[in-house]
């Protein structure tokens, strides 16, 4: 039995199958960590969508920004982007079911060893704390009440975190914090517009694992969505958003072993995105 992490899909099919025939995946026997993202932006993502929800006795995910963003269009509150490639999912006789399924996932896994998120978090919360926020976000997706939720969750303030935040702006830290930061200020101060490479980040604002004494720096911690960065495995981070969607690889990381497995994306895949950032 192995455990292998995965990083972002985000409609990937073609690409994901590979990479699981690469690792030899059983579903019997082994047991898949995907990092969010599932679907958008590649051709594939209501296969992507599907496959998941037949093997979700095997597979534990987090939410990313393209699935929020996914269920946000599906209940109306806002269009979808010119990039999006959402409407087939859309359109599905089984999408109440899937997208349903999908709204139920949470924003952080954690077991005894590693933690699991999107984007990452804010330095002022610890793995215990941000599991804490993160079941807050999960508790409101699976009440009765979830619209309400998703048609606030859009905005960019408040930008860091407050013990006293209460409300729609609470929640929308916890989100915006979990499935979109790349970089912060070393008071935890987010930046969104920033998706480029490390050399070109503004100025005041680092890589959100590299502020000191973040509280959560002794558990390590894999996350997605920052394709420019890369694959990057060192000092308690893995990070494994590899830019398959943009002609890069699908990384799978082996929580037992260490070992990085990577396939290059399938041909089938790779024409949907190249005009677009994610």
């Amino acid at each position: 039995m192995a455990t292998y992490a995965v990083g972002d899909i985000q409609g990937c099919f073609h690409s994901f199958q590979a990479l699981l025939k690469k690792i030899h995946f059983n579903p019997s026997e082994d047991r898949l960590w995907l990092v969010g993202d599932l679907i958008n932006r590649g051709s594939g993502s209501l296969e992507v969508l599907r496959w998941v929800f037949d093997h979700q006795s095997c597979i534990v995910t987090v939410l990313g920004n393209h699935d929020l963003h996914t269920l946000v269009v599906a209940e109306g509150f806002v269009s979808p982007h010119r990039s999006d490639t959402i409407q087939t999912l859309l359109d599905a006789p089984d999408a109440p079911i899937l997208l349903a399924w999908l709204r139920h996932q949470p924003l952080i896994h954690m077991d005894q060893k590693y933690l699991m998120v999107h984007a990452g978090l804010l330095p002022q919360w610890s793995a215990t704390k941000a599991k804490e926020l993160a079941d807050e976000v999960h508790q409101a997706l699976r009440s009765e009440d979830y619209r309400d939720f998703l048609q606030h969750m859009y905005g960019n303030q408040p930008s860091s975190w407050n013990d006293d935040l209460k409300g729609w702006d609470r929640l929308r830290v916890i989100t915006n914090a979990m499935t979109r930061i790349r970089i912060c200020s070393k008071d935890g101060e987010m930046e969104f517009k920033f998706k480029g490479e490390l050399h070109n980040k503004p100025l005041g604002y680092i890589p959100w694992f590299e502020v000191p004494e973040r509280e959560s720096s002794a558990t390590p911690i894999i996350f997605g969505h920052w394709s420019a960065l890369g694959l990057h495995t060192s000092n308690n981070v893995h990070a494994l958003d590899t830019g398959c969607l943009w002609g890069g690889a699908l990384t799978a990381f082996c929580l037992d072993d260490g070992s990085i497995s990577q396939v290059q994306c399938h041909a089938l895949d790779a024409p949907i995105s190249m005009h677009f950032t994610d």
